[in-house]
């Protein structure tokens, strides 16, 4: 079930209300715009960025307003949007505090745990009166967690290099979402404390040489087996494909991502 808290209340703490006749909705977030589309909003949406690419055949459909970090603001004002989805990491808070001069709600988000995901339904069904559907995708969430579980409870922690991107290396620091993905599966991301949430690599080496995996993320960079080699080599470590989207598309995409990496860890 959704969290039991009926109060409306975004990431920076604004309280919303129940949209009122047809909402309006444009989404420069990815993953909040397959939510939308998973909770039968996809009529609604007259925009999104870019990036929004799932799902394909829906979005196809729905006019592009520019990219996450640089939404077409004249483009957003044209269309005449009762309500903007933002987040805190993929979009610029300058763009969105210029779009709040002419959107009357701005939703914005945050989602640091998987668990973030339950808070995430109850916002968007409360908001656009998809009570029914949230609860679903909750009930989903909640089997898949526990799933997880059963799969991983058994298995060994283990420490792992997750690379987002090369020249230069990049990975992920503890207190992102990926990270707290992949540690409900048992996979604890290096270094185990930094103050950049994506750091270069080589500004963190120290704490990477006990790593005991390297998993190279198809997204934002796209790795693929040819690098997989060179990453080994690199880390001492052996590298596998992790797919990125699974890790780090919160929404209606966590509970296919709980599942993938219990897959995942069952193979190694």
């Amino acid at each position: 079930m959704p969290a039991a808290s009926t109060e409306l209340r975004d990431a920076l703490g604004t309280l919303h209300a129940p949209a009122q006749g047809a909402p309006r909705i444009v989404s420069l977030v990815p993953s909040l715009t397959e939510l939308l589309c998973d909770l039968g909003l996809a009529g609604n949406l007259v925009g999104r960025s870019g990036f929004c690419i799932h799902p394909r055949a829906t979005v196809k459909r729905i006019p592009k307003m520019g990219g996450t970090k640089d939404a077409d603001i004249e483009r957003i004002r044209a269309a005449a949007p009762t309500h903007l989805v933002a987040n805190i990491d993929e979009n610029r808070r300058e763009q969105v505090e210029a779009l709040a001069g002419f959107v009357p709600h701005i939703i914005v988000t945050h989602p640091l745990v998987p668990d973030d995901n339950l808070a995430l339904f109850s916002l968007f069904g409360g908001i656009f009166r998809r009570g029914a559907e949230a609860e679903r995708l909750a009930s989903d969430f909640h089997t898949a967690r526990a799933e997880l579980r059963r799969a991983t409870g058994h298995l060994p922690r283990q420490r792992v290099l997750y690379l987002i991107w090369k020249n230069p290396w990049m990975t992920v620091s503890r207190d992102t979402y990926i990270s707290a993905m992949l540690a409900a599966a048992g996979w604890d991301t290096l270094p185990e404390a930094c103050a950049a949430r994506y750091p270069e690599v080589d500004a963190v080496f120290q704490g990477l040489t006990l790593t005991d995996h390297v998993l190279l993320s198809t997204e934002p960079y796209r790795f693929s087996e040819k690098h997989l080699a060179a990453a080994a080599a690199r880390f001492g470590a052996p590298a596998q494909l992790i797919d990125g989207e699974m890790v780090s598309w919160y929404g209606s995409r966590a509970a296919d991502g709980l599942r993938y990496l219990a897959r995942l860890r069952e193979t190694r």
